[in-house]
């Protein structure tokens, strides 16, 4: 789970301070999907009900 092996690390004559600048402040696939869960158990679905007024 999560990114491919070599993501940033396979790239041919990247050095390590550029590997880490490359990935930046970047949520990981992980990080985001914990969040969403989180975000969607602490709301409420809501449906919409079509108006039958004429």
């Amino acid at each position: 789970m999560g990114l491919r092996p070599g993501h940033v690390t396979g790239v041919p004559g990247l050095s390590r301070s550029a590997q880490l600048k490359a990935l930046g402040n970047g949520v990981v696939p992980q990080q985001a999907e914990a969040a969403l869960r989180a975000l969607l158990a602490h709301t409420e679905p809501t449906t919409a009900t079509p108006s039958l007024a004429a």
